[in-house]
């Protein structure tokens, strides 16, 4: 469904479980007139998401799903799956969604979900990885776009930006750097994916303007500073 940025807006949902300051970029992006995508909904797990409230001021229609609504993992996917599917994205976007995703769920969006992940992947899936960057002594941290696999934070990178751990650096300090950088990529990748540039072919490669990346981009190297 992506095309050349003149063409109809890619269609967007965006899943959020928290302050939605990555939605927020994106919506910011759009009316700037530098992302063509229309977003047609905002889904969270939690109905105080503040992520709700910044979609809203913006007109973006939201619905709340409550995992505690549902006795299984599956079985809320599966409504989650249904809830997407009405929508019809050509891209879901991961925003602090804080759910993992199951195998048959994650294979319905195949190669049109994304997830932004706060660290350099393949380093350290998962939470925390603000103090686990402190803790190893690193000299750099960072954030990661990928697409969405089975494997927990495991899926194909597309782009990264790359943040210095400055003396004296708590996990606060070093998450607002890095927080700072996804509100960069993501609009970025999500723009480039929209445009047709970018996609997942059938063997797992990340393809941007139909040659395979060997190792994700790196911010610096795409919008030098």
């Amino acid at each position: 469904m992506a095309g050349d940025a003149g063409d109809t807006p890619l269609p967007v949902a965006v899943l959020i479980s928290g302050g939605g300051s990555n939605l927020q970029a994106l919506i910011d992006a759009q009316r700037a007139g530098e992302l063509p995508i229309h977003i047609r909904a905002v889904i969270s797990n939690r109905a105080d998401a503040y992520g709700l409230t910044r979609a809203a001021a913006a007109g973006i229609p939201t619905r709340v799903l409550s995992h505690k609504d549902f006795p299984t993992r599956a079985a809320y996917d599966q409504a989650l799956s249904a809830l997407l599917e009405a929508v019809d994205p050509g891209l879901v976007v991961l925003a602090g969604f804080m759910r993992i995703l199951t195998p048959g769920f994650v294979a319905g969006f195949h190669g049109r979900m994304f997830n932004i992940h706060p660290s350099l992947l393949p380093k350290y899936p998962g939470l925390h990885t603000h103090q686990r960057a402190l803790d190893a002594g690193d000299t750099e941290h960072g954030a990661t776009v990928h697409f969405v696999t089975d494997e927990l934070d495991g899926g194909p990178a597309v782009l990264q930006a790359r943040v210095p751990v400055l003396p004296g650096d708590d996990a606060e300090r070093l998450a607002a750097r890095v927080l700072a950088q996804e509100h960069r990529i993501y609009p970025l990748a999500v723009r480039w994916f929209a445009t047709g540039r970018l996609r997942l072919d059938d063997a797992g490669r990340v393809l941007l303007d139909g040659r395979a990346l060997t190792a994700p981009l790196d911010l610096a190297d795409v919008i030098p500073h």
